[in-house]
């Protein structure tokens, strides 16, 4: 009779016709899961009502022109109140369908390579995961934000509960954790890919890898736990309700229940690769594997396989074979092996596998510790006398030799790893010391990896040697910022101040928000600025020094563009000199660029070097001073002059069109400590916003704009910059729906929520307040 805590088959599943990929628990009907396959068809799967329990397929799904690869529920909403199925495939695209057709309601197109990983959020927010290396976030049936920083096929990925954090995993070994759209932090330590992830709660995950290993982390970045027990890749990882316990499956044909931070039972399949699994609301287990079979795993005994099946699933598992060379075995050498009578004596942990002779053959069992029996799980193919040259994997690195050692009857077991250029006195110190072992067996163990080491190369130990502790045959060999200034201060080189779109009393209306008119830098003292750029001129070197006509033309320049109500006209002279001044030397440029900052802002010369050719060059250079090494005066009149170009029709179709350069190279500004710099960045993205409400279909400019938003929220300390980027998010979400759905997905509200008892001033706490009420 089982234990209630040992999970036994309940049901096997077939259906598919190909090599099951994916399983997701469905919200509906109750007690359904979904599965994708190789077959390119995505299956709901509903429990049937007769007492022998089981699944019967309710739908199937195609829309998918090549293998399907993932899948996810996206969470009811008022529209689709069952929930919708979201798959990915190897023809690069994600099918969305309902439960009630066939086809797809829609299909999601971005990504260059297959798709092989998707996770559902808040809000209708999706993320996958592409062999591109990129991670997309989708919503409303579009490409919000594109996440871009690994280097290999993001493989996994996960949305966590806190809004706004997503997390992903890559061939490139390493998980990265994202939120708004850019890379917070990336957890190193796995030493091959990254196959899988799953949530514990809120500032946890658990990752799972090619190296044969899970990890428990924070999100903060430290590893709290490393479980060894698989012995080759592990695919999928699913978390029991507790938080606590969770089942991994792999390629080594295994099922694995982990209870207590230990693998608790091993549960073979006659299938090799695993691909997945999911934990069923009713605690039950889902796995799919290459032969096509979902099978279902209980622990609840009303739910346990007749008789009949679970013979016929033993039936199945003897009859499979195994190659050492990708199971836990090792090589084998036949003449070594014992017989039958091996299998008198029971073992003392549920999975121990052992290995006898029988005709010739050699064959596997497992034991059983609900059933007290050992069960044929296969008969292993390809050993021989013959030495392998596979090495065998132990906690992410390669040995000749990895001895499974029971010290204690009925105690855990202990891995030995030994490579044959190690000395076997100083592995056997570390084994003890590692497993905190009396030094007195130091000897005992030298000699036995020595003795059972004799004449190899290459290959594990057969797996009839003894135990060095108890004698009998159980190793059993593996294989393989700045404070904030008082609002209003005047700027250091132009003499100008605080921008406020509203008065400070306290309002019931919105007068922040939408700002579409554009916020510009106008204020100035050009005898100021004209007698720096002279003073400075002196000190040029001679082939940037201006002759004296030169600099009287800029002064006519200045004079003009100062007053945009004057009668005079900048000439082409002038306008083709001010932009040569404006490649002087970084130490002394700041005064041409006051002075481009002021004149950006005429129709003749925004239509001059921001039109055509001279745009490019003029975006160019500008990004050029935005870069983090540059000078804090240059990077600060480069983006004053940025939201000056707004002014005019050939500088506002220039940013817009080099909108995703612009606000990626600005946002990288905001860990620079100092307040000016803060207040242009948000005015830059407030314009940016401005001048995109009204538009629905720029659904990704919005989302670059709020998450650049919030990325400088997360440091600036100013309040003017503050206040702005809170009227750039209010007009952002303004009027759009789906621009709202995808701020509360990003957790604006909770980010911005510390804002709303802010009194001096009052348009901070007001704003905020405002832009709560739009996100409701």
């Amino acid at each position: 009779m089982a234990s209630a805590s040992t999970y036994r088959l309940s049901c096997s599943i077939p259906g598919h016709e190909m090599d099951v990929r994916g399983l997701a628990t469905a919200v509906f009907p109750e007690g359904a899961f979904v599965s994708v396959s190789r077959d390119r068809t995505a299956r709901v799967w509903v429990p049937n009502s007769s007492p022998n329990g089981g699944f019967t397929e309710m739908h199937c799904m195609n829309g998918h022109t090549n293998f399907v690869s993932c899948v996810c529920i996206i969470a009811p909403n008022e529209t689709y109140p069952r929930g919708l199925v979201a798959t990915g495939g190897n023809d690069n695209n994600i099918c969305v369908f309902s439960l009630d057709r066939a086809e797809p309601l829609f299909t999601l197109k971005g990504h260059k390579n297959t798709v092989c990983a998707l996770s559902a959020g808040k809000f209708g927010t999706l993320l996958s995961g592409s062999w591109d290396t990129t991670a997309k976030v989708w919503l409303n049936e579009k490409c919000m934000m594109t996440l871009q920083g690994h280097t290999a096929a993001v493989w996994a990925a996960v949305i966590l509960p806190e809004q706004g954090l997503m997390l992903t995993g890559s061939a490139d070994k390493t998980i990265k954790l994202w939120k708004a759209g850019r890379c917070e932090k990336t957890f190193t330590g796995h030493e091959d890919c990254v196959r899988g992830l799953a949530v514990v709660n809120d500032v946890e995950f658990f990752s799972c890898s090619n190296d044969a290993s899970i990890r428990r982390w924070m999100v903060t970045g430290e590893c709290l736990q490393i479980y060894y027990s698989h012995t080759n890749y592990i695919y999928s990882l699913a978390v029991f309700p507790n938080g606590q316990d969770f089942v991994s499956t792999g390629e080594d044909r295994t099922l694995r229940i982990w209870k207590k931070g230990e693998c608790s039972q091993t549960i073979r399949l006659p299938s090799q690769s695993v691909w997945c699994c999911c934990v069923l609301p009713n605690g039950d287990i889902a796995v799919g594997a290459s032969d096509g079979i979902i099978r279902v795993f209980t622990e609840c005994e009303d739910r346990v396989a007749s008789a009949q099946d679970l013979q016929a699933f033993e039936d199945e598992l003897s009859k499979a074979t195994i190659d050492p060379k990708t199971g836990d075995l090792g090589d084998i050498k036949i003449e070594d092996l014992p017989g039958r009578e091996h299998l008198n004596e029971p073992g003392n942990r549920d999975g121990q596998t052992r290995l006898i002779k029988e005709d010739g053959r050699v064959e596997a069992y497992q034991w059983s510790m609900s059933d007290g029996r050992w069960m044929k799980i296969g008969d292993v193919v390809g050993g021989s006398s013959q030495q392998s040259s596979k090495r065998v994997m132990y906690e992410g690195k390669e040995y000749d030799f990895v001895f499974t050692i029971d010290v204690n009857e009925g105690g855990p077991s202990m891995k030995l790893p030994y490579n044959v250029t190690d000395d076997p006195w100083l592995a056997a110190h570390n084994f003890l010391q590692k497993n905190d072992l009396n030094p007195m067996f130091l000897d005992q163990v030298a000699n036995f990896i020595i003795e059972n080491t004799k004449g190899h190369t290459l290959g594990p130990t057969p797996a009839t040697v003894s135990d060095p502790f108890t004698g009998a045959g159980r190793y059993i060999p593996g294989s393989g910022s700045a404070g904030a200034a008082p609002v209003g201060v005047a700027d250091p080189f132009t003499g100008g101040s605080a921008y406020s779109s509203a008065a400070l009393q306290k309002t019931s209306t919105n007068i922040y928000f939408p700002k579409t008119d554009g916020v510009t830098f106008e204020q100035a003292n050009a005898a100021q600025i004209f007698a720096k750029l002279k003073e400075l001129n002196g000190t040029a070197p001679q082939e940037h020094r201006l002759s004296e006509e030169a600099l009287n033309n800029l002064e006519k320049l200045l004079l003009t563009v100062s007053n945009l109500k004057s009668q005079e006209q900048p000439t082409a002279e002038q306008i083709s000199l001010l932009w040569r001044a404006c490649h002087w030397p970084k130490d002394i440029v700041f005064p041409v660029l006051d002075i481009l900052r002021l004149a950006v802002r005429h129709p003749e010369v925004n239509a001059h070097l921001c039109g055509g050719t001279e745009g490019a060059s003029l975006c160019n250079h500008l990004l050029s001073l935005l870069s983090p090494q540059e000078r804090s005066a240059n990077q600060m009149l480069a983006l004053r002059t940025l939201c000056n170009c707004f002014t005019n029709q050939h500088g506002r179709q220039l940013l817009l069109g080099q909108r995703e350069a612009v606000l990626s190279r600005a946002s990288d500004l905001r860990t620079v400590c100092n307040k000016n710099i803060h207040v242009a960045l948000a005015t830059l993205v407030l314009n940016y916003a401005g001048h995109l409400h009204g538009k629905p279909s720029e659904l990704e400019a919005k989302a670059q704009c709020l998450s650049v938003a919030s990325a400088a929220l997360e440091v600036v300390q100013d309040k003017e910059a503050i206040f702005r980027l809170l009227v750039a998010l209010g007009t952002t979400v303004s009027g759009d729906g789906t621009a709202k759905d995808l701020a509360r997905s990003l957790g604006v509200s909770s980010q911005i929520a510390k804002y709303s008892t802010v009194t001096d001033p009052a348009k901070v706490g007001e704003c905020c307040r405002l832009v709560l009420d739009e996100l409701q």
